[in-house]
């Protein structure tokens, strides 16, 4: 019961409650409000439904309050009723609740102007009813909330109501519809006295809500204004700063495809050198992650060219050689970049990941001899660091002295891959997985490419 009590006191102050000013502007319902706050805490439905058809509040409230309270009690009761499976009263009177339900919230609807909070209030009930119910309605009921709302939007600044109904759908999952609220929200902020900081301020506050959305849409009102006012210096930290939240990330809050339209801006403003090297990684590792596969490649190949030294050199080639084979089905270029890493004398765990792959290119190939060379120098340069490759090696070895074809799933999975007429990226079935990307001081990480597709042994790292 308590559980119970918990979610309706959430239901009421998110989908259904706005603050008590907005009904305050045009009808006075704080009597009722406060009447049912002490009936619902002990789920006395019926009888705060009785307290209202009595004539002691007619002088002292307006009848489309008495009516709306009325509507939202039956809702409330016909949840309570289901929650707790008290089905006596569910069937013996439940159509009579429905029924109080839509004649007092339509009520509300006909006689509230459209500038009357009460009226949005009682299009939210109506669609939440019919939505609950499933019933042929509800499109309908969702189609006349979204005009009304508009319509209030245009007729009153009052943006806080605004987003509560977006919360609201919301909540119900109507991502689409909400965001259209949202940005009617949005406008009405962008309209008031708020400064640049203040918008700033609050599209940071909707993101660590968890409403990339919402915080979104505030964020491009932001940067719209900042880009007239900023010097292009300031402006172009702003932006990082903002790609810097939606980029990728292993955990936590990101939106690669926001994140990569703020990194174009930048890129769009022509300054030579703005991506340093961490930036030109991100944004790499985002597009990456975005399944951008030919965008990702030339940004790893711009990074190891302006930064030969970077930490991130052999993960970067490792990755243009893996997306070039399995991605692109380009296995010379893939080849080139696997051998510039089999050239290395620091034998990394990408140096010794294209041993193998090195390896498995030319045994797929039929080079058997060449093949045997690779998973020689894997065998010998792996010492006992990488385990697991050092058995797929052996096991690559032993196919070959058994006179054995490579297993079947990874020859499938080399042959959808590695022919140019079965390029697995149009399929829409290639995915390159990698964890962590700029590291704190003393941070170990680890580093992993693998295809979407069944287990095949053809990734190490």
């Amino acid at each position: 019961m308590k559980v119970f009590l918990k979610a309706v006191v959430m239901f009421l102050s998110v989908l259904i409650w706005m603050p008590s000013i907005y009904c305050a502007e045009t009808t006075n319902c704080a009597g009722i409000e406060e009447s049912q706050s002490k009936y619902l805490a002990d789920n006395q439905y019926n009888e705060f439904v009785d307290s209202l058809n009595n004539s002691k509040y007619a002088d002292k409230v307006s009848q489309l309050c008495l009516e709306f309270y009325t509507a939202q009690a039956r809702y409330l009761q016909l949840k309570y009723l289901e929650e707790t499976q008290s089905w006596d009263d569910y069937f013996t009177n439940g159509n009579d609740y429905r029924q109080q339900l839509e004649q007092n919230a339509q009520k509300v609807v006909e006689q509230a102007d459209t500038n009357n909070p009460l009226r949005l209030k009682a299009r939210l009930l109506l669609w939440q009813f019919h939505h609950d119910q499933q019933d042929a309605f509800t499109q309908t009921s969702l189609d006349d909330l979204v005009t009304d709302v508009g319509a209030y939007a245009k007729a009153k600044s009052d943006p806080e109501l605004i987003k509560s109904l977006a919360d609201s759908l919301l909540a119900y999952e109507e991502k689409a519809v909400a965001r259209r609220i949202y940005k009617l929200y949005v406008d009405q902020l962008a309209a008031g006295k708020i400064t640049d900081s203040e918008l700033k301020n609050i599209a940071a506050a909707f993101y660590k809500e968890g409403n990339l959305n919402l915080s979104e849409s505030v964020f491009d009102i932001y940067i719209k204004r900042i880009s007239k006012t900023l010097e292009p210096g300031n402006f172009i930290k702003e932006l990082f700063e903002i790609a810097s939240l939606f980029v990728y990330k292993p955990q936590g809050l990101y939106d690669m495809a926001y994140a990569e339209g703020i990194y174009a801006q930048i890129e769009a403003l022509g300054q030579k050198d703005v991506f340093n090297q961490a930036a030109i990684y991100l944004r790499a590792f985002n597009l990456e992650k975005l399944e951008d596969y030919k965008g990702a490649v030339v940004l790893y190949s711009q990074l190891i060219q302006l930064y030969p030294d970077t930490e991130n050199f052999d993960e970067a080639v490792y990755k243009m050689a893996m997306i070039n084979a399995y991605a692109l089905a380009n296995i010379d270029q893939a080849r080139k970049y696997f051998d510039l890493l089999a050239a290395k004398k620091e034998f990394s765990a990408h140096v010794i990941a294209s041993f193998y792959q090195l390896g498995l290119l030319a045994q797929w190939e039929g080079d058997l001899a060449k093949a045997k060379e690779y998973y020689g120098l894997l065998l010998e340069n792996a010492a006992d660091k990488y385990p697991l490759i050092v058995a797929q090696g052996k096991d690559r070895l032993n196919e070959i002295q058994d006179n054995q074809q490579l297993g079947y799933s990874l020859k499938t999975f080399l042959d959808l891959s590695l022919k140019s007429d079965n390029l697995l990226s149009e399929m829409g079935k290639t995915e390159l997985r990698s964890s962590s990307y700029v590291l704190d001081k003393d941070q170990k990480v680890t580093i992993s490419s693998l295809v979407n597709m069944p287990q095949s042994g053809c990734n190490q790292v």
